[in-house]
């Protein structure tokens, strides 16, 4: 290993010697500015492995199409007696909030309205974490039966109007720990 002496003498400005002979000095510009790159580097793929999981935590769905991905911090309702409630009474709901309304096996699905206070949009979903209904702003009061169609494994309500605004309709893809390893989008 060879010596790296560092010269003292004014005239050197600085500049290291390496066995006699001068080599580059530290400057800012060059390995403090790739040190800089690798650390912020580092910092941005930890926060996309973070961001990741993030995506599969059960109180949230998070939604992709060829119209771009959205995502709503989503209260879970798995049992017959938390599905039968929904979001009765509710006055209002936060704009990126919802209601992931899960059942045991595929199959036909209808919602109503019944004590329902806002306007909401149902996306129908198949087992797989497919949307293969929309229905929208659903009338608050309601008693009519919204059909979801065959094959329905999944719910989430949202927001009426948002569906529309974001693009979400039949294809777009689901994100939720609920759909397992044959997602079209796993965790």
């Amino acid at each position: 290993m060879k010596d790296i002496h560092i010269s003292g003498a004014a005239s050197d400005r600085g500049r290291f010697f390496v066995s006699g002979r001068k080599a580059a000095a530290w400057r800012p510009g060059r390995g403090f500015s790739t040190l800089v790159m690798a650390l912020c580097f580092a910092v941005f793929a930890c926060a996309g492995v973070a961001q990741a999981e993030q995506a599969c935590r059960a109180d949230l769905a998070q939604l992709r199409g060829p119209w771009g991905e959205t995502a709503f911090e989503v209260e879970v309702a798995e049992t017959p007696a938390e599905r039968a409630k929904g979001l009765m009474f509710r006055e209002d709901m936060a704009q990126r909030a919802g209601m992931l309304f899960i059942f045991e096996r595929p199959g036909r699905v209808s919602f109503w309205m019944k004590n329902t206070l806002i306007p909401l949009d149902m996306l129908f979903i198949d087992e797989t974490g497919t949307v293969t209904r929309v229905h929208s702003n659903a009338v608050p009061g309601d008693l009519t039966a919204i059909d979801g169609g065959p094959g329905v494994k999944v719910v989430i309500e949202i927001n009426g109007g948002l569906a529309k605004r974001y693009g979400i309709g039949p294809g777009t893809q689901v994100r939720n720990p609920t759909f397992g390893d044959d997602a079209v989008w796993p965790c």
